[in-house]
This record gives C-alpha cells, structure tokens and sequence, in this order.
C-alpha cells in the first residue's frame, strides 16, 4: 500500500462509518471503523494499484464527500473548519467499499485479485463473526447503501473483470 493513500483511506473510511454509523458502544464503533476501513483499503489497493496513480490522485485530489451527501440525504454541519476531512473523502473508493461491504462474495473476489496473501488481512471484511455483523449491520445493510453502490458498481465490476484480451 502507498502511505499517499492514507488520508484519503482513513476520510473515506470515517464518511462512510458517519453514515452508517456502528450499532452498540465504542467496541461496535471499532469493530464498524475496523471494516470499512478494509473495504476502503481493498478499494484504494485496486484503483490506484501503482505509485504513479497515489501521486496521480495526490496531484488531482480525490474530491470530497459532497455528491455521497447529497446521494445519501446526508446534512453534514455547517462548519467547514470542523469537517475539513470531509475533502479527502473518495467517492469512487466510498462506493467501491459499500460495493465490497454489501456483496461478500464480491469482497472475495476483489480480495482474491488483489494477490496472495491478502486474505487474512482482511478477515473483518471477509469473515465478519457475530460481533462484527451486529456492529456494522448499517454499513452492510444492501438496501441502505444501495444508493452509494449504484454511484461506481459497473466500474468495480469492470476493475474485476478477466481481461478477454489478455487471453490467447
């Protein structure tokens, strides 16, 4: 992973737990960061795989959260100041993880193409336990971020696609 992401993961990850916030005290909250945060991770891993693309997106920045807000009927605070973040929140990433929270099988494939030896890295995402799905259940909910997965689906599932002309 390129550290350059790191901002960009962390808002992207805090927009979506602020919208589907956990259910239970700061242990669901964690368990709730813990996976959108994997999401968000595979998410950046697949669309800027190279370092070039981290410098890409450092050079054009990753937009901000204000079409999710509107999407999701979201009314964020009007301090600007308080909610600077907010500006280095991802909308492809924040749909491409409400993709991958919502479709655990997509999750899997995803995972599986980003290489080896990724899987366990991404146990909550994959194999959320008990807890975990308690925690997130609105940030797992289809229905719910069905309005943030319809932003980018097709181009995740192109991203996932086998390349037919790879294959001779």
């Amino acid at each position: 992973m390129h550290t350059d992401l790191s901002p960009v993961i962390a808002a992207t990850a805090q927009w979506l737990t602020r919208s589907f916030p956990a259910s239970g005290g700061a242990l669901a909250s964690a368990r709730c960061e813990a996976q959108a945060r994997q999401a968000v991770t595979v998410a950046a891993r697949l669309r800027y795989p190279t370092a070039m693309d981290a410098a890409l997106l450092s050079l054009a920045g990753p937009g901000g959260s204000a079409r999710l807000e509107w999407v999701t009927g979201a009314d964020p605070d009007g301090d600007a100041d308080a909610h600077a973040w907010r500006t280095w929140v991802d909308e492809v990433l924040a749909s491409w993880a409400a993709c991958l929270l919502a479709d655990p099988e997509l999750a899997s494939l995803a995972v599986s193409a980003l290489g080896a030896d990724t899987p366990a890295e991404f146990r909550r995402l994959l194999v959320p336990d008990e807890t975990d799905g308690r925690s997130a259940a609105l940030l797992r909910h289809p229905d719910l971020l069905a309005p943030v997965v319809t932003l980018h689906q097709a181009s995740l599932l192109t991203r996932l696609a086998p390349d037919p002309t790879l294959a001779a």
